[in-house]
């Protein structure tokens, strides 16, 4: 782990310094962009991932005067449209998302991965961290975190939690709730999000961890109940849901998040304008709404503080699935 930590960082260092701001690459960054530009958003059409892509390349059309063109390549956890990205040629007219699972969790999830997530791409900008809400059916005869931790110790591996699939923002942090609070709790796999959702709601499940923009209809409806949220601080869209730490469960954080990655190599200036432009495109009116109409967070900064926050992610969920024994595939 330490030396793909050190890995990593050394070629986050050297993508940022390779290409020094001299006359030629600061005519670079000004001669560019002259023609149009591809974002391969990693995941399928119409999803909320896709939904915010459209939308970046929009204003981001806007702001560098050429069109920025949404290319989708799903599949495989988002790790074909990675493998794309990272192919591509490093001149700046192919960026893409950069997600949580072919960042930071599919590398150990799976045998082998057609690109090295730590050499070959350039981190750009976070866009935003997207916590997770815990709720309970509604026959669960708990209304706190709390009590909950204490049904599951008092009856160990009887209770049940869904996910989209294995490996999935669901999936993982439900098994890093299991080791931190130190509970038996039994994994039910589906094949989506939305038959899990349903199966709660139902009373087949008893709990699980859902994006906020997808549980918030069934919260709203009291289909089910939420009892805390994984993110640092409470959720705009559910004000009264407590975080896991002030539910008494310290140092847990889990979120499903996405960014704006180009491929290694893409010369330094070029990288430097797309974040500065992306940084603006974040304190736009639309683009905030959207993001927190999705229950998410906001966040920006520089291509360095994304590079450490992969670094950080990944490091922290190869823990999880190796305390959970989840084997690669």
């Amino acid at each position: 782990m330490k030396y793909l930590h050190q890995l990593f960082k050394a070629s986050l260092i050297a993508t940022c310094a390779a290409f020094p701001l001299t006359q030629a690459h600061a005519q670079t960054a000004v001669q560019w962009p002259t023609k149009s530009i591809t974002l391969i958003a990693t995941y399928a059409a119409g999803g909320s991932a896709d939904t915010r892509m459209r939308l970046l390349a929009r204003k981001l059309t806007d702001k560098l005067g050429q069109p920025v063109i949404v290319e989708n390549k799903g599949g495989a956890g988002g790790v074909i449209g990675t493998a794309a990205i990272a192919k591509a040629a490093p001149d700046g007219y192919t960026i893409g998302s950069g997600n949580m699972a072919p960042l930071a969790v599919n590398q150990w999830l799976m045998k082998k991965l057609p690109y090295d997530p730590a050499k070959d791409i350039a981190p750009v900008i976070l866009i935003e961290k997207s916590p997770l809400v815990l709720s309970v059916a509604m026959s669960m005869p708990v209304k706190t975190l709390g009590e909950l931790i204490a049904l599951a110790k008092k009856d160990p591996g009887t209770l049940t939690f869904g996910s989209s699939g294995v490996g999935g923002a669901h999936h993982l942090s439900g098994e890093m709730f299991r080791e931190i609070a130190g509970i038996d709790i039994v994994h039910v796999p589906y094949k989506g999000g939305s038959p899990a959702a349903t199966d709660l709601m139902a009373g087949h499940l008893n709990m699980m961890f859902e994006m906020g923009y997808s549980a918030l209809p069934s919260i709203q409806a009291n289909k089910i109940r939420p009892l805390a949220v994984t993110s640092t601080t409470r959720l705009a869209i559910l004000p009264d849901v407590p975080t896991m730490a002030e539910s008494g469960v310290a140092d847990f954080e889990s979120y499903n998040w996405q960014g704006i990655i180009a491929p290694a190599g893409t010369p330094a200036p070029i990288v430097a304008r797309l974040n500065k432009v992306l940084n603006e495109i974040l304190q736009d009116p639309d683009v905030l709404k959207a993001i927190a109409d999705t229950g998410s967070q906001p966040i920006g900064g520089s291509p360095e503080a994304f590079g450490e926050f992969i670094l950080a992610e990944r490091a922290k969920w190869s823990k999880v699935i190796k305390s959970a024994g989840i084997q690669p595939e």
